[in-house]
């Protein structure tokens, strides 16, 4: 395949009323469905910095920074992953991408299933990465917790624990400025912002709609999980027909920049599905 190098662009659109995406667009001419990436809770576009221009190589991509986060609007709550999916789909209208592959990391994993159930007419493919459809039966009480601990008491107060989830140990030793630079972008973060996607991650579940998916499906977890185990990318696999799914040994929760050339890998292979 022909790759050509991309230089992406910023932009930020209207998409519901008091809402505005910020992305980032790395435009292409080349044919087939724009991929579509969707960071995690408290990350922003940057997320994908190790995948996105690696993909863009291959076609168009663009990075939203999804509400309540990042250089997007922070409404007021209540949030929905719902109300987030539609979010995007809008951004797609304006910007006129009417065919894409969608994918998602943990939160915007919720996000991307959202989507393509939403969205199966423009939907070509679509990435889970160390999500799940459904957190299980005490989400609510565990999300609500964690958001009113980042209210009481910082976002400082939940660095440590998220950093043993989001690497492993030999991964935060040989490359602390990827570590600092996730640290940054967490506790940049708008209260607002980030109550309401927790309380939007604590209410939902897709595990009814998983059957209706038709497009190729690719799912991909780190071993070493502990916020998505294994167990829900497995449950996943299960409940989406046709779907693959892919382990990667020793990782945890922040796959796209843990190891990011596994992921381009997936992704790209995703892409290849569809224009089969």
């Amino acid at each position: 395949m022909t790759t050509t190098e991309c230089t992406p662009r910023y932009g930020n659109e209207a998409v519901a009323p008091n809402v505005n995406l910020h992305y980032q667009y790395f435009e292409s001419q080349q044919p087939g469905p724009c991929t579509v990436l969707l960071h995690s809770l408290a990350m922003d576009h940057s997320f994908w910095r190790f995948v996105a221009p690696e993909l863009a190589k291959q076609g168009s991509v663009l990075c939203v920074d999804l509400r309540g986060h990042g250089r997007s609007s922070k409404p007021q709550g209540p949030y929905t992953i719902a109300a987030m999916a539609a979010d995007v789909r809008a951004l797609l209208d304006r910007l006129r991408i009417d065919q894409v592959v969608v994918a998602g990391a943990s939160m915007g994993g919720c996000v991307a299933l959202q989507f393509a159930i939403d969205n199966a007419d423009i939907t070509r493919a679509l990435g889970l990465i160390d999500t799940t459809a459904w957190y299980g039966e005490n989400a609510a009480a565990d999300w609500a917790n964690r958001a009113a601990k980042a209210r009481l008491e910082g976002f400082g107060s939940l660095v440590g624990f998220q950093q043993t989830r989001w690497f492993g140990e030999p991964f935060r030793a040989r490359h602390p400025q990827v570590v600092q630079e996730s640290v940054a972008v967490f506790v940049a973060n708008d209260l607002t912002g980030y109550e309401g996607a927790c309380h939007a991650m604590g209410a939902f579940d897709a595990r009814s709609k998983l059957l209706g998916l038709r497009m190729p499906v690719s799912i991909v977890v780190g071993t070493e999980d502990y916020a998505t185990p294994v167990a829900m990318a497995q449950a996943l696999y299960q409940g989406i027909p046709g779907s693959r799914l892919k382990t990667i040994e020793g990782a945890r929760h922040l796959t796209p920049l843990e190891v990011p050339k596994d992921i381009t890998r997936m992704l790209s292979e995703l892409r290849s599905r569809v224009q089969q």
